[in-house]
């Protein structure tokens, strides 16, 4: 019989080597696999400018997530269009992990109410990887303002209610609460919070419903009263005022923030990018920051996230039918 020369051996072995290898490169190679990701910075993207409540969390994920993660966390600001610029940026990119985006529910469940978008960002378009924040809203007046209550200012005539813009909670959680006590009122919208409180201290509008961070300051100092918050419950900064519902008017409406990828994120890519914001946002540093900007925690995973939008598209949408309430000609 005849012996396989040395030349046949070595050939083959390389051959079995080569393919092997390639076995290797296609197996830790490809955006599924989670021990492989990440191997370089992944991006958070912003849906607003710098300095509001939703880049300072952003910014404080990605001081913290880079050690767990082991790489650099990048944020980039894209405004405009109440988080729609950045979103159909960032969730039409390859689902491989290395760009993802901080998004506001108010994209999803308030936005459709102002307007019919046939290009609108579908929940479809995205894969929940992690919820992030939660913050509340709170209706103030000038501190010499007559009304004292939420009761006072909805049995008054010819309000003017400020909010932060057309699509924001500001703006719906004032729609409804004046709906259910079925009173007129006129909104004045502006473009985000700081002017809306400027507007309240100079009484150019009677009321705004603001976001906590943007009124607790100038509540606590005097230069506001709050009348009402509108959450499920009571906030810590402001122990003291009721929630509208304690006040006769069940209205609740917050704004939640949660990172999402594109649409066909791997499962594993996914829960190891969850895996790092867990640790990201246990951190003390990360902590303190929502503390002092009276930001609360939202910390859900994926699957809740996608159900909390679905919940609060239907609600808002049956209820502001149910009012009677059209949000299409407040822009």
């Amino acid at each position: 019989m005849r012996m396989p020369s040395t030349i046949g051996l070595r050939i083959g072995g390389a051959l079995l080597a080569v393919v092997a290898l390639t076995a290797c490169s296609v197996k830790g190679g490809g955006a599924g696999d989670g021990a492989a990701y990440p191997s370089k910075a992944v991006e958070f993207t912003v849906p607003t400018e710098p300095g509001g409540s939703t880049d300072l969390v952003t910014r404080a994920l990605a001081k913290s997530i880079e050690k767990p993660l082991g790489k650099p966390a990048v944020v980039v600001n894209k405004p405009g269009a109440n988080g729609k610029i950045a979103g159909k940026d960032v969730f039409s990119s390859k689902p491989d992990g290395y760009r993802v985006a901080v998004m506001p529910q108010s994209l999803f469940a308030i936005g459709p109410l102002m307007v019919q978008d046939p290009d609108a960002i579908k929940l479809e378009d995205m894969t929940f990887v992690k919820g992030l924040a939660v913050e509340d809203y709170a209706l103030v007046v000038p501190a010499s303002s007559p009304y004292k209550t939420v009761k006072d200012i909805v049995a008054a005539d010819n309000i003017k209610y400020g909010t932060t813009g057309a699509g924001t909670g500001s703006q719906l959680s004032q729609a409804l609460l004046f709906g259910v006590a079925k009173v007129k009122a006129t909104p004045v919208p502006f473009d985000g919070g700081a002017p809306t409180i400027t507007a309240v201290l100079g009484g150019k509008v009677d009321a705004a419903s603001v976001q906590i961070a943007e009124a607790a300051k100038h509540v606590q100092s005097g230069k506001l009263r709050a009348l009402a918050v509108f959450g499920s419950k009571r906030v810590e900064a402001l122990p003291d005022v009721p929630t509208a519902t304690e006040s006769g008017y069940d209205v609740v409406v917050d704004q939640r923030r949660f990172v999402a990828a594109p649409a066909g994120l791997p499962a594993d890519v996914r829960d190891k990018l969850a895996g790092a914001i867990d640790k990201a946002i246990a951190t003390p540093e990360y902590g303190e920051l929502l503390k002092s900007n009276y930001i609360g925690r939202w910390e859900v995973g994926g699957d809740e996230v996608k159900t909390q939008l679905t919940k609060a598209q239907g609600e808002f949408a049956a209820l502001t039918k149910k009012l009677g309430i059209d949000l299409t000609g407040e822009q």
